[in-house]
């Protein structure tokens, strides 16, 4: 079957774009997917990622079966577009409050810059055939006048009994994912008649990543009931360094029996970011008493995406004196590769090896309790046998489940017993890890996804 992507969250660190990853490969290993996947990752239509916006960045390390559009439909300039999708996003927040005046307004906004993307995704989906679209994080109005003009579109391609259609696959929904700016809610607590919803259509199908999202779901104002499917991990390459692993650490400027510590997270205030870093502080400390090589952390995110947040990361290092022992990889590419100047950018699944091979860990803090749906951090760790470090988070224990190993970290520190327990595990490795592979193996499965596949495959074949 021929598979295109939308991803409304399609920054390069992005977690959405590792699993999916997973499951692309996983499709075309067993014969189920076409080796050609055209994808737009949502730079045009994300003024909040100004690092993006509007047509992403030119670097290598997307997959050879990964083609990703450049093209920016709206027919505005780029700043009084971007003007436009943040005033329609902080409307639908407050919609409840809005005069029926205001919200004829509103609609009309939505509708007339859907029309160029209407136009787009047409064009787009009939250029390249495509059988099934995976629209990723779709659902959440960061651009309604995209997801309407998406949802346009995928009708007139499939409504008249076309065969496919779109799968709606969501990591977050309106009440779980309480992102504030400037202390307001940037999306709203439930849809509202500005936020369209998969539906019971023949085209339309509706997964999320976990079963508290599909009760979320459960309540919204549609026939269609989404299936949870747990995030597809990565497939574990060992711990084995190659000589581009080494020559990775020389172009860091670290040594190869540096323990290396990984922050699997974007530059976004709500990943605690700071947290680790204080976390890292102690760690360091803890390893100095114990006569342990110091790690250096290596943070996934990219500094420009947030750079007021960025400002503030880089002062606490050096406060700290940690910038000789952290480094923010400007987001982790979806495949190793070798830049024009020679320089070289791990993957994730390499990132986890190189943490593997020097006795290292993962550690994941947020700093808000009820934002992560999953938290793929712990999962992370346990595919490469890693111990891992936590801030506390609502999904955890529902998610990975009360037997699930890890080191409990204190937002708001002393982090001195945590970082002593830290050290210890990424010393003697102990059967928890083991434990927690098995763990992972049973609530992140693959045979759901190559069901899933099969499944799509039929309905197209």
């Amino acid at each position: 079957m021929k598979v295109g992507v939308v991803c409304g969250d399609g920054v390069p660190a992005s977690g959405l774009l590792t699993v999916l990853r997973s499951v692309i490969e996983l499709g075309i290993a067993d014969g189920l997917i076409a080796p050609r996947v055209p994808a737009d990752l949502g730079f045009s239509w994300r003024p909040d990622k100004p690092r993006f916006y509007p047509r992403g960045v030119g670097h290598g390390g997307y997959p050879a079966w990964l083609e990703v559009s450049e093209e920016t439909p709206a027919e505005l300039p780029a700043e009084t577009f971007a003007g436009c999708l943040t005033s329609i996003r902080d409307d639908i927040a407050r919609a409840s409050t809005l005069a029926t005046g205001d919200r004829v307004v509103l609609s009309a906004a939505i509708d007339k810059l859907a029309a160029p993307y209407e136009r787009y995704f047409s064009d787009w989906l009939s250029t390249h055939d495509v059988d099934w679209l995976f629209a990723i994080n779709m659902t959440l109005s960061d651009a309604a006048p995209v997801t309407t003009a998406l949802h346009h579109a995928a009708q007139r391609r499939w409504e008249h009994g076309r065969r496919g259609g779109v799968v709606f696959w969501d990591h977050d929904l309106f009440l779980s994912c309480s992102v504030f700016e400037n202390g307001v809610r940037v999306y709203p607590t439930e849809p509202n008649e500005f936020t369209l919803l998969p539906d019971a259509h023949p085209w339309h199908r509706w997964l999320v990543a976990t079963p508290g999202l599909a009760d979320e779901a459960a309540g919204y104002p549609t026939a269609l009931r989404p299936v949870p499917i747990a995030n597809l991990l990565p497939p574990w390459r060992g711990m084995q360094l190659k000589q581009y692993h080494l020559v990775f650490l020389d172009q860091q400027s670290i040594r190869p029996d540096t323990p290396i510590m990984l922050a699997p997270v974007r530059i976004f205030r709500a990943k605690g970011v700071e947290i680790t870093l204080a976390f890292q502080h102690a760690v360091r400390a803890a390893s100095r008493r114990r006569g342990r090589p110091e790690p250096c952390l290596l943070v996934f995110g990219n500094l420009a995406e947030d750079t007021e947040y960025a400002k503030e990361l880089l002062a606490q290092a050096r406060r700290l004196d940690l910038l000789g022992s952290v480094r923010f990889l400007d987001g982790v590419p979806l495949g190793t590769y070798r830049d024009a100047a020679g320089s070289w950018h791990l993957d994730e699944i390499d990132l986890l090896g190189l943490a593997a091979a020097t006795a290292g860990a993962v550690v994941f803090t947020p700093s808000q309790a009820d934002l992560e749906s999953v938290g793929l951090g712990p999962a992370l760790a346990a595919v490469a046998g890693l111990p891992c470090a936590i801030t506390p988070y609502h999904a955890f224990t529902s998610v990975y489940g009360p037997e699930f190993s890890v080191v409990r970290v204190d937002a708001d520190g002393p982090h001195v017993r945590a970082a002593d327990t830290l050290v210890t595990l990424m010393q003697h490795a102990t059967s928890a890890l083991s434990s927690n592979r098995a763990i992972i193996a049973e609530r992140f499965p693959a045979h759901r996804w190559r069901a899933m596949l099969q499944e799509l495959n039929a309905a197209v074949s």
